[in-house]
């Protein structure tokens, strides 16, 4: 399974891991979610229970099943809805400060400066 690894370590892309695997892909949707896919995969490969200890052949079978999935989540729907990354977790993507909060920061660097 070293090979295996090591030529997953070597892929930079989510083109390129879809390529590795096999799979075909919509270039508009990875384009837009590249970043999200291979989060996603990461997540499956850390949940995902029985990966550890299966011969090469059966460990690139369910990678090739966990990569599938995560490109699908983003075929069938948005990184806003799936909220892989923090900043689509919190308040459904928006964040707020409060302008007491800026004008306290603004002052405090006008008294430093």
């Amino acid at each position: 399974m070293d090979s295996l690894i090591q030529r997953l370590k070597a892929l930079s892309s989510a083109e390129d891991f879809l390529k590795f695997f096999g799979l075909s892909y919509d270039e508009r949707v990875v384009h837009v979610n590249r970043l999200h896919i291979l989060k996603r995969f990461y997540q499956y490969l850390h949940t995902t229970e029985g990966l550890t200890g299966l011969d090469e052949v059966e460990t690139f079978r369910r990678y090739r099943e966990l990569l599938a999935r995560a490109y699908q989540d983003f075929v069938e729907s948005s990184a806003a809805q799936e909220k892989v990354f923090k900043v689509f977790q919190d308040a459904g993507g928006r964040q707020s400060v409060p302008v007491t909060s800026l004008r306290d920061s603004l002052r405090s660097r006008r008294a430093a400066a």
